[in-house]
């Protein structure tokens, strides 16, 4: 045992500190060395000074933030507003009458005295315009009779002939919502060129490719499930805003139409290829009814605004004397998918896909074109082989009783 451990010291006997000294209890009632009441003072006001900087920083920032988020979206806005970029393959043009023909198929010909599909449907009784003018607006139709029944088959062979080419059916929801349309690429741009629900935020679908495309938004697909290829039926509503004057009896330019849809989601090494086959599947509808087409492929100042590349097929309207568009098959790259967030998952990797679609067919279209190609000396019109079986007959001939 030491000697400090024999005699502790007691705290009585503790040395002190120098801040023993200062005066204890409520140091505000009681007066302060001078220095470091000064430095009590000053560093209470660099404390006040400091709140004050932060409360005007924590303010610009809040302010800088709502300000950056107002130009994110409106920098979201002004690239959403710019198109898909011409593949390398694309041939240059300025119009399109800098378009390509590629090929063409069977041999339209010239019917004396033939009448143009919308003066056959009168004399049929297919459809009626003047009614449905009073029931919506012009630029709509009501198929009747016969009519009606063509379209049922037109439409039903379409989605059978595709299905047997390896096509998955799709019936899709008519109403889109914006980021649907604006994930395929109709939205910004093409806002007054659709009908717009009042109350939500819906919309009336312009095409099957709409739906199409947001069937996966926001998805990873895996590499080893694809090519996915889907056929969609369905209504289309669109308001033909600059299309005053044009095409303004019978089929070929309504509001609203139906259309069988072709669309597919594939690897981006296999979209060149996979166009070519989508484009000789809406090429099949054309071969089975045997109606004369041709395939123009579209310079870079008649691309649609999604597509990459594109390729047109035009039937012949005998009546008319004329070729005219009825599908458009494009290659869109990995534009809409990157709008609508779909990648693909290949190996530890995920990257964008491709899509691709096109009309197989316009069914309108194919109808104005039918009319036209078969009309008989006798007003009649022959039902094409490969469509009797759906309509049940060979010909359409007029109403006994045209009323």
């Amino acid at each position: 045992m030491t000697e400090q451990d024999k005699h502790p010291v007691s705290f009585e006997e503790q040395p002190e500190s120098p801040t023993d000294q200062w005066p204890q209890g409520n140091v505000g009632s009681r007066r302060l060395p001078g220095d470091v009441h000064r430095k009590m003072e000053d560093i209470r006001a660099l404390a006040k000074d400091l709140k004050e900087k932060g409360r005007t920083i924590k303010t610009k920032v809040a302010a800088l933030e709502e300000e950056e988020k107002a130009l994110q979206a409106e920098l979201r806005q002004e690239l959403l507003r710019l198109p898909n970029l011409p593949s390398p393959r694309c041939p240059d043009g300025r119009s399109e009458a800098d378009n390509v023909e590629l090929r063409r198929w069977g041999e339209p010909r010239s019917v004396p005295a033939a009448l143009e599909h919308w003066q056959l449907a009168e004399t049929l009784g297919l459809f009626e315009s003047e009614r449905s003018a009073r029931i919506a607006r012009s630029r709509f139709v009501t198929l009747l009779g016969p009519g009606a029944r063509l379209e049922r088959a037109l439409i039903q062979f379409m989605l059978d002939l595709h299905v047997s080419r390896g096509y998955m059916e799709v019936l899709p929801p008519v109403l889109v919502n914006t980021a649907s349309l604006t994930g395929s690429g109709q939205l910004p741009k093409f806002a007054e060129e659709s009908f717009r629900c009042a109350e939500d935020d819906l919309w009336l679908s312009p095409t099957a490719e709409v739906p199409l495309t947001g069937l996966h938004r926001d998805e990873i697909l895996s590499a080893t499930d694809l090519p996915r290829r889907y056929v969609a039926y369905s209504p289309c509503f669109r308001r033909e805003a600059g299309s005053y004057g044009r095409d303004t009896r019978g089929l070929i330019r309504l509001h609203q139409f139906n259309k069988v849809e072709l669309y597919w989601f594939c690897h981006p090494d296999a979209s060149e290829a996979a166009h070519e086959q989508l484009t000789a599947d809406a090429e099949a509808v054309l071969q089975a009814l045997e109606l004369p087409y041709r395939v123009v492929e579209l310079c870079t100042a008649d691309l649609g605004f999604s597509a990459c590349r594109t390729y047109d097929l035009e039937v012949w309207l005998s009546g008319a004397g004329a070729y005219r568009e009825i599908s458009s098959c494009s290659n869109c790259s990995d534009f809409q998918a990157r709008r609508s967030s779909i990648r693909m998952k290949e190996g530890k990797h995920n990257r964008l896909l491709h899509t691709l679609n096109g009309s197989g067919l316009a069914v309108g279209r194919t109808m104005a074109a039918l009319l036209e190609w078969y009309q008989q000396p006798d007003g009649s019109v022959a039902i094409p082989q490969a469509l009797q079986r759906y309509m049940g007959c060979d010909v359409i001939t007029p109403p006994s009783d045209p009323k």
